[in-house]
């Protein structure tokens, strides 16, 4: 299981039994034609079935396989004070007994047919995937159909898997002692918004998690109409459309509970805090409250590549300004890496890690960072400069996307994030209309000391 989809952890392969109720394919499936309305997008067929379900089907036929993913609308930013992890708790649960099928007969077909299978959670959805041979893909259809609608919860399997979770989060974050900095750091960047909270819960919001709470949880929002269907691979739509609607088409939708609001107020004034930590080394954490695809803002859209491509000048490579002049010319950091993600429902962070190098402080290294960007927002960029970075997330993108796998992670994030599902293959033509100065008024608004939260993260003997 995992917290955000940064890469796929295969289930250990389990010897063959036999399974009564779920089956490979062997019947034929319905000849029903789709009758709602259907889309396409650059070769993306897409669909919605009466009951609200979102489905997207895109061909690649490099290899006989399929991926199956279904992505839920629901995350850790939907969750109640004081049952944060829910989400995630229940992503657990999902893969325990549902009706027809228990978990070793689940995992032992996956397996059988050679495929893979696992899941994913963050702030804004949840996500579970099967990647099987493409002549066998109805089986994913059916697995997900029936605990979609047919899970079997458990006081006993909700306590054996609390002390699961509570150890996954001891080794995630409790005892990393960066990870736990950056949880508290979060608190302190967006206390208004639901992403400032950790995606697994604290240990006494996963103590405080019972069967009632899953219960609801998993009848609240694991329905049709707030789900995602995305197959990628060898397939088309002729054929996997009668076993979606097979599966899928007779699940009864549900009234979905409002929202979240993911917005944060920006420039709320300088941040500074300290975090003492199992460390040898101090770092730093900043942050800048930032808008992006998502947010409630009618310039976002330009404002998020523009921050993009901010964020690649400063730190895309070895010939980026971070790296040049930071490390290699005034040689005041060991390390320095930024993270910005412009795929968001809400506002979120231009955030920066750093170690300085012995014998610098945290508040000079904080100081060389900020001057460095204002350098940029301020000065002069080269035109090589912008190309690089314009080629730099373009790269980026295209090798992330070469995969089945991740070709279905962009679709799904983007339904699930309310996106058109045009977003990358347009982001080329977009960020060739961002120019030096967009970048620089972007740098000035929101790269700003009272926009900024900084994190001290000391060694415990520290008393700084």
């Amino acid at each position: 299981m995992k917290l955000i989809p940064l890469a796929f952890a295969i289930s250990a392969a389990i010897g063959l039994s036999a399974c009564q109720s779920l089956t490979p394919i062997q019947d034929a499936a319905s000849t029903t034609k789709p009758t709602s309305t259907q889309a396409k997008h650059h070769d993306i067929y897409t669909h919605t079935l009466d009951n609200g379900l979102k489905i997207i089907i895109k061909q690649d036929s490099r290899a006989p396989i399929v991926m199956t993913q279904i992505w839920y609308d629901v995350g850790s930013s939907d969750e109640p004070v004081g049952k944060g992890g829910i989400s995630h708790f229940l992503e657990h649960m999902m893969f325990k007994d549902a009706k027809g099928i228990s978990h070793d007969d689940y995992q032992r077909l996956i397996s059988h047919f050679g495929g893979q299978t696992n899941a994913f959670t963050s702030d804004e959805f949840t996500a579970y995937y099967e990647s099987l041979p493409a002549n066998q893909f109805p089986l994913a259809l059916q697995i997900e159909a029936n605990r979609m609608n047919h899970l079997i919860l458990t006081a006993d399997e909700v306590a054996t898997e609390k002390q699961v979770i509570k150890e996954e989060r001891r080794l995630r974050t409790d005892d990393n002692p960066i990870a736990k900095a950056y949880e508290e750091f979060l608190a302190i960047a967006m206390p208004q918004s639901p992403m400032g909270r950790p995606v697994i819960g604290s240990m006494a919001d996963i103590e405080g998690i019972d069967l009632q709470d899953l219960q609801n949880w998993y009848g609240k929002w694991y329905r049709p109409n707030n789900a995602t269907l995305v197959l990628v691979g060898d397939i088309t739509p002729d054929v996997a459309m009668p076993w979606i609607e097979k599966y899928f088409k007779d699940l009864t939708p549900s009234s979905l509970p409002k929202r979240a609001n993911l917005n944060q107020p920006s420039h709320r004034g300088y941040t500074q805090a300290k975090s003492h930590q199992n460390v040898q080394v101090p770092s730093l954490i900043m942050g800048f409250n930032v808008p992006t695809l998502g947010s409630q803002n009618s310039q976002s859209t330009s404002e998020a590549h523009a921050l993009s491509l901010l964020s690649d000048l400063a730190d895309g490579g070895l010939s980026a300004r971070f790296e040049r002049q930071l490390i290699r010319n005034l040689q005041v950091l060991s390390s320095v890496s930024i993270h910005y993600d412009m795929l968001s429902k809400g506002d979120g962070s231009f955030t920066i890690i750093a170690t300085p190098r012995d014998g610098v402080s945290l508040q000079d290294a904080e100081a060389a960072i900020l001057a460095e960007l204002n350098a940029i927002t301020e000065g002069q960029i080269t035109d090589d400069e912008l190309s690089r970075s314009r080629s730099g997330l373009l790269s980026s993108l295209v090798f992330a996307n070469d995969s089945i796998a991740n070709q279905a992670i962009s679709l799904g994030l983007l339904s699930t994030l309310g996106l058109p599902l045009e977003t990358l293959h347009t982001l080329p033509q977009a960020l060739d209309k961002i120019s030096k100065s967009d970048i620089q008024a972007v740098g000035k608004k929101y790269i700003t000391k009272d926009n900024l939260t900084t994190v001290y993260v000391l060694p415990n003997h520290t008393q700084q």
